[in-house]
């Protein structure tokens, strides 16, 4: 951003996917005044994102909608923020949304303690970090957040680590094989039609000949990019259709795959087509906000917010006594992050220790205990300027991240 600002070029177009993605209120404030610069150059200026701060920056708003997946699609208005606001669609109805403070915190059950961390640029770094409650680890964007968790905080069977890295999977993954959601679904479908299992995946005995159980055949055009084309023996079903003939609640297997997560979830519930084992990991996909997502969708269509909530759901099966999440709002629409706070205490009432690095004041005003680096970024950084409730932070404002959060939660 800082070397187009400085180029002599103007009337270009510019487009940004999330720029806010990773950074600390604090750097919002700058990010926006960079885009504000960009346009004044004479440029247009384009921002895919969910960040109330730079949608109230916007001279012109689209909101897509009106729901997610096959809900969505549409464009649910067009105009200024002031008329996105008064629009009724789900942004405009929660653009103005503001967490508040908890009225009480949890005790925690014990501390652990983190002792001389110097990874990168943290400086002997010693805190203690309660157990059994929602932590928060919070600062501007290189203050040393991931170097103190993930530095410190090994993985083991008992900490389950959901970190940035990309999800490994193919255009033949999707949310049904990555999770082990197939298995059950496999061995329920054959029990009811006495096969084997094997038959009802698409990469196994299954798949259609043609098209080898990717439902589109590609075509390499050499010096040109290649094309693909859906299937004509299995319409893009993925199965033969010896296959398709056994059904589970009067549905093929190509049927149930089709299917959105939420859709899925009460057709394996009860009746006919009840699997328990399916069932659940159902349950944990709708908990993170992917109950849009069909289960058959290729991995490779997802975007980045929906892989690590792909991840959390999958995570959220394991023993693990303590859970790591690396910025777990990244990609969420406002209205989903209510769903992510909800989740989170689930997961503490449960028992369980949560640490969460992450930016959004949401997360930071619903947080039981708040680590607090910087305060600056890079050699500025990696201290422990603050420690305690959120409460605490607010009334004594003496960092970027308690000045930053009171004035989102109106003190």
């Amino acid at each position: 951003m800082i070397r187009h600002l400085g180029s002599s070029l103007t009337d270009v177009t510019y487009v940004f996917d999330e720029p806010t993605i990773g950074l600390h209120p604090h750097d919002i404030e700058r990010m926006n005044g960079l885009l504000l610069r960009l346009r004044d150059k004479g440029n247009t200026v384009l921002v895919v994102e969910h960040k109330p701060e730079t949608i109230a920056i916007a001279d012109h708003v689209v909101d897509l909608g009106p729901g997610a997946g096959t809900d969505g699609g549409t464009v649910s208005f067009e105009g200024t923020v002031a008329g996105l606001r008064a629009s009724g669609t789900l942004t405009g109805r929660h653009l103005d949304d503001r967490a508040t403070l908890k009225k009480a915190v949890r005790e925690p059950a014990g501390a652990l303690e983190i002792r001389g961390a110097d990874r990168h640029n943290l400086r002997d770094v010693d805190v203690d970090i309660p157990l059994g409650v929602l932590t928060v680890v919070t600062g501007v964007a290189g203050s040393g957040k991931s170097s103190l968790i993930h530095g410190s905080i090994p993985g083991s069977g008992e900490v389950v680590s959901v970190d940035q890295s990309p999800i490994r999977g193919s255009r033949r993954s999707n949310p049904a094989t990555y999770t082990g959601l197939l298995d059950p679904i496999r061995k329920a479908f054959a029990k009811a039609n006495g096969v084997k299992p094997a038959l009802f995946s698409a990469n196994s005995e299954g798949a259609c000949p043609n098209c080898k159980g990717a439902g589109v055949v590609y075509t390499d055009l050499g010096m040109m990019a290649g094309v693909s084309t859906t299937c004509e023996e299995c319409d893009g079903k993925r199965f033969e259709a010896s296959v398709l003939e056994h059904h589970l609640g009067g549905k093929d297997i190509s049927e149930v795959l089709a299917m959105p997560v939420t859709e899925a979830e009460a057709f394996f519930r009860e009746g006919g087509a009840r699997t328990p084992a399916a069932h659940r990991v159902l349950t944990r996909l709708a908990d993170v906000g992917l109950g849009y997502l069909t289960l058959g969708q290729p991995l490779t269509t997802l975007s980045g917010g929906e892989r690590q909530r792909l991840k959390l759901a999958t995570h959220m099966g394991d023993k693990g006594g303590t859970y790591v999440l690396d910025e777990p709002t990244t990609g969420l629409h406002l209205a989903d992050v209510d769903q992510l706070l909800a989740l989170l205490d689930r997961l503490v009432d449960s028992g369980k220790t949560v640490i969460v690095i992450e930016h959004h004041q949401a997360v930071m005003a619903h947080a039981d205990w708040i680590i607090d680096l910087g305060p600056g970024a890079g050699h500025d950084g990696g201290r422990v300027v603050f420690q305690g409730t959120p409460g605490d932070l607010v009334e004594r404002r003496d960092t970027l991240t308690g000045r930053h959060l009171a004035q989102y939660v109106g003190r």
